[in-house]
């Protein structure tokens, strides 16, 4: 039991800061872009918010599969295939949870407006300087919001992480797979426990999420 704890609690730090890296750079581009293609693109990051996870997991997993161009060449770059690694955990987590980073952070830049960088303009801050020392201070309950998302998304994912990952004790056994497992062996006791505790765990994130969501329209004057 224990070990899918902290299997799953260090998968999800992992993603968490996957996402932030990886969505930042998205959300600005999708706040700020006028590129006529904007919306594909952000119809394409939100995709996973409507897919059955199975049928993402289905696709990561002919996509990583040894058969694949892509799985040849990440097994001759890494020395492993990503399916039922932990590994390919982490990669099918942060696609699978990127639109719950993404999407606050691009509402927080957009919360923003042209003002305060325009300011900063006339200061003769650089684009460059202008996005750190402006709009991300100004994001944080952004991206506060997509941070707790992300990890209790991940902490969550089931479809997804049985597709990738499998069932293996140590590597991918994460908690929703040993709830499923308990469940399956009739240990109603351990269910019990996991199924609670992922209870407690979801009403603490819904609860921080109203806190930020009064600190970000606060921050932005609405």
């Amino acid at each position: 039991m224990w070990d899918a704890v902290w299997l799953t609690a260090t998968l999800a730090a992992i993603v968490t800061v996957l996402l932030l890296v990886v969505a930042t750079p998205i959300a600005w581009w999708l706040a700020r872009s006028r590129s006529p293609v904007k919306e594909v693109v952000g119809a394409l990051v939100t995709l996973p918010l409507v897919l059955p996870p199975t049928v993402l997991g289905f696709y990561l997993l002919v996509a990583f599969s040894p058969n694949s161009p892509l799985g040849q060449g990440i097994a001759a770059v890494f020395g492993q295939g990503l399916p039922f690694t932990f590994e390919g955990l982490v990669v099918a987590s942060v696609i699978h949870s990127l639109p719950f980073a993404v999407q606050p952070i691009r509402n927080a830049f957009e919360a923003i407006g042209d003002r305060p960088l325009e300011v900063a303009a006339t200061l003769r801050a650089s684009p460059w300087d202008a996005f750190w020392t402006v709009a991300v201070p100004l994001a944080r309950p952004g991206f506060l919001a997509g941070a707790v998302l992300g990890f209790a998304h991940t902490v969550g994912e089931f479809g997804v992480v049985l597709m990738i990952g499998g069932n293996i004790p140590g590597e991918t056994k994460v908690l929703s797979i040993a709830i499923y497992d308990y469940v399956e062996t009739l240990q109603w006791t351990q269910a019990h426990i996991l199924a609670a505790g992922m209870l407690g765990f979801s009403f603490v994130v819904l609860l921080a999420m109203r806190l930020i969501e009064k600190r970000l329209g606060w921050g932005t004057g609405r």
